[in-house]
């Protein structure tokens, strides 16, 4: 920041606004850091709920561009979709374990997959295998 210079938490809302909630651009156009504007939004609720609410229209473009990758049929949307919000509907992947132990006792168990691992089947989705 330049020193001398004050800043309001009007030119921060502002600023907040201007860069849908990022701090680092926020900073460079008030001439500080993102952590002086941090220090100001741990400090000030009217500054955090303008932060809060930035990255909650940040997240809604985020899902409409996701509906939007749904819609259109591509397979990793689709299956990012049933694994997250699609869980209460049962879209869960998992894989078994098998571990025999001393006494030749079966234990088999249902690890949820790693979804994050590349080459995953849900990456090679096609829409009408969903219905």
């Amino acid at each position: 920041m330049t020193p001398g210079v004050k800043l309001n938490n009007k030119d921060i809302i502002d600023a907040l606004r201007k860069t849908n909630g990022n701090l680092t651009l926020a900073g460079q156009l008030l001439g500080c850091t993102r952590e002086a504007i941090r220090l100001r939004v741990n400090r000030f609720p009217e500054i955090k709920q303008v932060l809060d609410e930035s990255r909650e229209s940040v997240i809604d473009v985020a899902e409409g561009a996701l509906q939007r990758a749904v819609l259109n049929g591509e397979g990793w949307a689709i299956a990012f979709t049933l694994k997250t919000i699609g869980k209460r509907r049962g879209y869960v992947e998992k894989t078994e374990q098998e571990i025999t132990g001393l006494m030749g006792i079966q234990f088999v168990d249902n690890v949820p997959k790693d979804a994050t691992k590349p080459n995953s089947t849900a990456d090679n989705l096609d829409v009408e295998e969903i219905y």
